[in-house]
Order: C-alpha cells, then structure tokens, then sequence
C-alpha cells in the first residue's frame, strides 16, 4: 500500500500536485526511489524544505512540529539517504531540497551502503530516465538541458572561445573545495548488471557546496585541485568527456561528470531518443577530408556514434542525410529514436571505408600507420599499431597480407607494400635505444590466468596488462611464442625478434610460467583456489593430423608440426636421403623447405590439389620451387610402404578433384593412374589438431566435432562462464593475425566479466569494418609510380641457412612507398549526433577533425528555464505544422 507522505514528497520534488493529470504515483520511479530510505518521519521534514533555499533545523522545527533536535536529527537522516542538501553557512547546517536530475537521485544512489542494500534504488534511477527522456524530445533549446557537454579544453580553437564557461579549467579555478565520487550512473548500470565495462569508481568531480555535502555525507573523498585536474587529464586520455549541470544559472555548475556514451544517462537523450539537443555544446565536428587517413581512432571512440568511417574515392557517395531539418519540423516520434544504440554501433558509413582496414583481421587504422610513416613519425606510427597488434615486427615477417590483396592502389598497379612498411616501423623501435612501453591505465589488481604462450594468449596477455591486470601466461613448453616459435622456421621468422617483443609483456608485469601443463601441473581447480578470476584459453592446435592409412605409423614418418618443434628446438638431428612431404598449404611449404636446410638430399611436396587451388599463398610455392623442392599436384596417398618397420616408399593415386559441387571436401581419385615415390622420410602435413590433454577435466566447455572449442562468436566465453577461449583452439588453424585479433577481443571480454556488473556486450563497438563497393571507384589521374622491393635473396644463398636473408626498406623507399598510397577512407560526421564533446579531437594525430563553433548559448537557472522551453516548443510546433495540412496546426499547438 501506498505511503501517502511519499507521494506528496514525490509530488513535492517534481513541482507537480496531487490529483492532476502529472501527479506521481506509487508506480512512478520517483516514489519507488524513497520507499526503501525514507521513514514516514523523515518524509515529514523532508516536506518542509524548500527548492534551494537553506534553511536550519530552527527554522523547520515549528514548520514540522517537532523539537529542534528531534528536526535536526531527522534533517541530517534525510539529507544522508539523500533527499537534501546540507551545508554548514554561518556556522549552522541549513539543509534544502533540489530537483530530481541533476539532484536527487544521484545523491541517492552515490550513498553506497544503501545502493547495494536496495537494488531497487538503481532500477528507479534508470526508470526515470526511460520515463521522462521521451518527454523532453523536441522540448530544450540547445544549452538549456538539465545537463549539458562542455568541451576538452584543448578541442577549442582559442578565437572560436566566446566564454570561459566553455573551459574546464575555469570551474576548477574559480572553486577551492572539491571531492571525488563514484558515477551514479555507473552504478546503476552496475547494480542491474547493464554495465558497459567503464567503471563507476573515483570519476565525478564535484564543486563547492556538492562538495561539502559529499564529503560529509561519505559519497565521496576529498581532493585537492591539482588532483581533480589530474582526474580530468586521466578521464581525457581513456576517452571520456565531460557533462556538467546546467541549471544553477548562467556560467555556474557544481559538478563535472566524465562520461562515456554508453553508461551515461545524460548521453541516453542523444543516443536512445537521437535527442542531442538536449545535452550538446556550441560546438560540432568538423573533418577535413584530405587530412584523414581513416584510422577509426575518432570513431571508436565518439560518445554517440556520430562519427563513421566512410570513403573519399568513389564516384558515389551514399552517406546518410543530415537530420537537422527534420528534427526542426518533424514530430520526433520512435521511428527516429534508436533503443538499441548500445548494442547496434555502427563503424562504417553506409558506402563502406578503406579495403586495408576492413580486410585486416585485427582493423589495424593501416591508413594512419602509412600517414604517420611518410611524415617521418614512426614511433606514433607503432604506437597506432599496437592499438590492435603488439607484435608488428612479427607480423611484418609471417602475415597472409590481406590488407594488400584487397588494397585499391592495387587496381592501379601493384598494391601498396604495407607489410614492408610495417616491418620498417617495427624494425626501426626493435633497434631503438627507447622501446615503446604502453602506459598502464589502471591499477585493478585482478589475477587472470592465460593458458598457451601463443600469439591469441600473448595478445591478451598483453591488452589485459595495459589496462591494469596481473596477468601470469602458462605454457607447457619451454619456449614463449607458441606457433611462432615452434611452427614457423627461423628463415622466415627469427626466434630473436619474437623473444623482443615478448620482453614487452615482461616490461609489463605479465608473468610467464614456462614448462607447466595446466590440467597435468596445475588443473584449473588449483588456479582458482589462488586467487585467478578469469582464464583465456589459447592453447593452439599444436598437434599434426594424421592420414589414416597403412603404415603411417612407421619409423621416419613424423607429422611436420612435430617436425618443425624439432628443429626450431634443436632436438631434430639431420635427414639424410630423399623426403616426401605430404601436403599443399603454407605449414607443408616451411616443413619441406626446413626438410632441404637440415640435410635432406631431395625433398618432393605431393597434394591433393591443382596448382591453382593450392592453399599456399602464390609466393610461398614460388620460393619452394626456387630452392629445387617438387611441387607435385593433384597427388593423394594410399599407404606407407615399409621395410622392417622403417619408410621405404609412399604409394600415391591421381587425384581428379578436391571438392564436390557443394564446395564440401569429397576427393575423387582414379585408381587406375598410381605411382610409388622412393622415400627416407615422410613429413606429414595436411593440418593441424587440437590437443587439449586434461585441462578441461571436470568443467562445462564444450567441444566441436573437430576438437575446437565452443564459445560466443563476440565474447568468446564458454559453457564455463570464467573461461574464455581464443586463436587456433577456437577457429581451427588460421594465421598468426587472427588469433591476436581474438586475444584483444577476449580481453575485452574477461575486463568486463571479473568487473562487478559489466555486461559483455552492452556498450562495446562491434568491429564490423566494410570495404566501399569497388565498382564506383574512380581512379583517374593517378600517376603509376612502381612499387618498392627490398633486394632480391638468391634462393642457392637462402636453402643454406636459417637465416632470414629479407631484407628491410630504408628510410628513402618508406618515403617512397608511403608516397603511393592512395587515401581511400575518411570520417564521416552526422553534425546533428555531434555533441562536441571534443573527444574525436584528442585521439586524432592529424589535425583532421576539428571542433567548429555553432551556438553561443550558456546555462540557464532554474527558475528562469520554463519560459524558455515554452518560447522554443512553441517557435517548433509552428514549423512542424507548416509541413502539415492546415488541419493539423491547432491540434499542434493544443500539444503546447
């Protein structure tokens, strides 16, 4: 039943009456938020303040009935739940009430014991945000919402500076208390388990006399100016923006709030009611297309999506339409709102952005690195890399290139060579004096436990320890690196450059324990019982897989994964004689040319497809066959001939096709035309298997029928919820690149889940990158300047060694390479979503975007607020009922 002294304090608070067509009820948050923390006695007092107006304990007394200490007790309870104001003003507390939001539910909510005690608290909180953000659509002129974004003070070009209300900087100045509090919002996401993993702690700044109320009231700690400008450069530097209240009169506030887009409920009336002029600055975005390289840096990181990456070299453009005209004389009903905007993101326009990037299976901004290489900047360069891949010099020996088959440049002449740039970069920092050493955001002290040494576990390993955790790797061999260690021979990948950027992760704090099988050593049980809290599950698929038929168990048959451990282990002694490697992708190729560097006289490669389907890549076969290894194609085995146990031959039959109509594995052979190769030896290489041992003993993951293991396809987390699970274990055999995209991934994921509250997708950029329709290029007026190509390496020089003989481009050709690259990309800004928060700004390294004055409004007071809403929902309505039949236009302004 209804508590009657409630609704009137609801009423009361809300400025609305009893009985009338706005009266609260007990449904309405605005009741549900006081039923836990406020007693009918409390409620009475309560019922005496006045709308900022301080009043003492002897002034309410008569006005309540009780004593003055019995009031000054009650006045203290009800400004501790949260439903007043205090503040000592000529040596007495006088206590008042403000309005809703910004006021009393945040107030009410930052009370941390109660917040946790009634989660119900939280839920109100978020449901008078759905409740009345519907009815603000249309309804505050630019600058007069209850909360409104002030710019990054470095966004603001100084001449475009009307006012110092614009600056940060200026509120600090003029205040000389403040505190520290969490995100009330924030915590309200959190308690109803909608967190967006931005976390609540330590993040609002308040000011003045909220800070002395939040000080005494234990909401918040005290700090000093330094330290809430310090607060401000952190919030700056991981992407947030600041909101400030806005109602307590022109150039005044009391609070400076650091947001982020997705938590935010302030940014929900942009983002869930595409309402941005109820919460934007004077100012909106502006790109200068030449200048962007399409990074994406802005992008995935604007508060409200307003800004995509779009093209600037086709001769269509289908970017959306600007929604500025239509907001002015539309009703703005839900067919413009957009409910989903924390799980719907969009990172590219409509038309599609640069083939690099979108091919890349890590996004890497390819665009940006090039741009910053060809002005000479390289250790931006590596660092705009390492956002999505720590291992660039990795990458720039070993990676498939698919950024260059797709690139544009391409469709001129010859692709841009963005791996040998990549390489440049990474080789310039390996043999600087100063190596790059991201800073660690955090300090969040979590213990996580990441099983496999490989390029996914070393990838979230590493994202994992920027952002703050302690992160220890597990590896059952006795060497970090995984695949690109053991499986990838020295000639094309030097252990010596992959140990260099492992020392990174060390520089980090991750710390790696080598010779330890989890499951065999230590079981997952053990880790949790010390404390780890998450586990990423990258064990690789280390294991060769076998053929199935007679003899293939003989001695000199081996798999080449094991083979290739062998050597890169030193354990593989030499071949002597003749070796047949069975197989056609890019694993049989480095198997067969480590085969001819560790003694073997002849080396045959026999597969089941035709050279043009080989799975190697083109470049690959060519150099097997420069270092006289035969390629034999459209080869099956039958079986293993043996003598005494030992290879002796490998029968094979005519393979006539791979695959069936359907695209399904299905050989057809012709039994008729076989042959019988003389062999000493047999490397088998025609994949590769997941080996998982015992570690999943005794817990819920799931397994594929091919051994990979079951997990989401975004959030890569198993059956067992504290488990995630990432690279080859996960896809089966791919690149290096894919599974380092997936360890940044799992990262993301494991951050939200060991954080009280986050949800795994809820406000996380899904990175669905898109290449423009090549079709509508135009390509006209482009000179044809040639490629650039480090030294030709003879193939007699190369079969002798392992020695990676590639060479790398100098500083000349970088400039020259980087010359050709064409720019396909650009940001694309909706100024109508653009709050000028300024965010996009901080993040670009090429004075590409702007913030460009637009308004020139400030706050408002309170009490002067309501004739400025009436005189712009009528100036609205007018302009709506132009576009409607005259009918229409007193049915509009009845609505006012």
């Amino acid at each position: 039943m209804a508590r009657e002294l409630l609704l009137d304090l609801a009423n009361k608070i809300s400025r609305t009456k009893r009985g009338s067509k706005l009266e609260i009820k007990e449904d309405y948050p605005e009741y549900k938020i006081l039923e836990p923390i406020m007693t009918d006695e409390m409620a009475e007092v309560a019922l005496c303040l006045e709308l900022r107006k301080p009043m003492s304990a002897e002034e309410i007394a008569p006005l309540c009935g009780k004593s003055v200490e019995k009031t000054a007790e009650l006045l203290w309870e009800v400004a501790d739940c949260g439903m007043a104001f205090v503040n000592e003003i000529d040596g007495v507390d006088k206590y008042w009430c403000e309005i809703w939001v910004p006021g009393h539910m945040e107030m009410i909510v930052n009370h941390k014991e109660n917040v946790k005690k009634y989660p119900e608290i939280a839920r109100a909180f978020d449901a008078y945000g759905l409740r009345k953000g519907p009815m603000g659509v249309g309804k505050f002129p630019v600058g007069h919402g209850p909360m409104r974004v002030i710019p990054i003070e470095q966004s603001i070009d100084g001449n475009t500076r009307s006012a110092s209300f614009e600056e940060v900087s200026r509120y600090l100045n003029e205040n000389t208390i403040f505190s520290l509090s969490d995100c009330a919002c924030r915590t309200s996401r959190e308690a109803m388990g909608e967190g967006c993993g931005h976390l609540k702690e330590d993040i609002c700044i308040q000011m003045g006399h909220a800070a002395e109320y939040y000080i005494r009231t234990g909401r918040a700690k005290e700090i000093t100016r330094e330290e809430a400008m310090e607060v401000i450069r952190k919030a700056e530097e991981n992407g947030l923006m600041h909101s400030i209240p806005n109602l307590d009169g022109p150039g005044n506030t009391h609070a400076i709030c650091n947001c982020c887009g997705c938590g935010c409920f302030n940014m929900r009336l942009a983002n869930h009611w595409s309402n941005p002029d109820m919460a934007r600055s004077n100012y909106v975005s502006k790109v200068d297309a030449e200048k962007c390289v399409a990074c994406g840096e802005c992008v995935e990181n604007c508060p409200t999506n307003s800004l995509t990456i779009g093209q600037k070299i086709c001769t269509e453009n289908i970017s959306s339409p600007q929604k500025w005209d239509d907001f002015q004389t539309t009703e703005w009903t839900e067919d413009q709102w957009n409910p989903d905007y924390r799980t719907n993101r969009k990172v590219v326009s409509d038309e599609g952005s640069s083939p690099c990037k979108a091919e890349c299976p890590a996004h890497i901004g390819i665009q940006g690195y090039i741009k910053l290489a060809s002005q000479g900047r390289y250790d931006e360069a590596l660092e705009l890399i390492k956002q999505e891949n720590p291992f660039p010099a990795v990458c720039g020996r070993i990676c498939p290139r698919k950024c260059e088959s797709a690139c544009t440049r391409g469709d001129i002449d010859d692709p841009i060579a963005i791996d040998d740039i990549k390489k440049f970069i990474a080789e310039k920092e390996l043999k600087g004096e100063n190596r790059f050493i991201p800073r660690i955001k955090h300090d969040y002290g979590k213990k996580i436990a990441v099983v496999g040494a490989g390029p996914a576990g070393l990838s979230c390993a590493y994202y994992l320890a920027v952002d703050g955790y302690k992160v220890t790797v597990f590896e059952k061999q006795n060497a970090l690196g995984g695949m690109m260690t053991l499986g990838i021979p020295s000639f094309r990948l030097e252990k010596n450059v992959v140990n260099a950027e492992i020392d990174i992760l060390k520089d980090l704090g991750v710390t790696f324990k080598t010779g330890v099988e989890v499951g065999t050593d230590v079981t997952l049980k053990d880790l949790r019982s010390q404390g780890y809290e998450a586990f990423f599950l990258a064990i690789g698929a280390q294991g060769g897989r076998k053929l199935n038929i007679p003899g293939e168990g003989a001695e000199g048959v081996i798999s080449g994964v094991d083979f290739l451990c062998n050597v890169n282990l030193g354990t593989a002694g030499e071949l002597k004689g003749k070796t047949v490697v069975i197989g056609g992708g890019n694993v049989a190729i480095d198997v067969a040319r480590t085969a001819v560097r560790v003694g073997s006289d002849k080396v045959h490669m026999f597969c089941l497809e035709n050279r043009e389907s080989m799975p190697a890549l083109e470049e690959e076969v060519e150099e097997a066959l420069a270092e006289e290894i035969g390629i034999n194609n459209s080869w099956g085995p039958v079986q293993i001939l043996t003598d005494n146990g030992r290879v002796k031959a490998v029968e094979f039959r005519k393979c006539l096709s791979v695959l069936d109509d359907k695209g399904r594995f299905n050989p057809v052979y012709d039994d008729k035309d076989t042959m019988i190769v003389e062999a000493d030896h047999v490397l088998i290489s025609v994949g590769q298997s997941i080996e998982w041992g015992t570690i999943l003993d005794d817990s819920k993951v799931e397994l594929n029928p091919n051994n990979s293991v079951k997990a989401d396809a975004k959030t890569l987390q198993t059956a067992e919820e504290d488990i995630f699970a990432g690279g080859d274990a996960l896809t089966g055999p791919r690149f290096a690149i894919d599974a380092i995209a997936l360890g940044k991934e799992a990262a993301i994921s494991i951050h939200r889940f060991v954080q009280p509250g986050q949800d795994l997708l809820l406000g996380r950029t899904i990175r669905d990158y898109r290449s423009f329709d090549k079709e509508s290029l135009n390509l006209e007026g482009y000179d044809r300047i040639p490629r650039e190509t480090t030294a030709h390496v003879s193939a007699a020089a190369s079969r002798e060694t392992f020695q990676d003989l590639r060479g790398t481009f100098t500083e000349e050709q970088i400039k020259k390479e980087t010359e050709r690259c064409l720019g396909c990309g650009a940001t694309v800004t909706d100024e109508f979503m653009c709050l000028g928060c300024g965010v996009c700004t901080t993040k670009c390294k090429f004075d590409a975007i702007s913030l460009v004055r637009k308004y020139d409004e400030e706050g408002v007071d309170l009490a002067d607020l309501k004739p400025k809403v009436i005189k712009y929902v009528i100036k609205r309505q007018l302009k709506i009922a132009a576009n409607k039949p005259i009918k229409a236009i007193s049915k509009a302004f009845s609505r006012v």
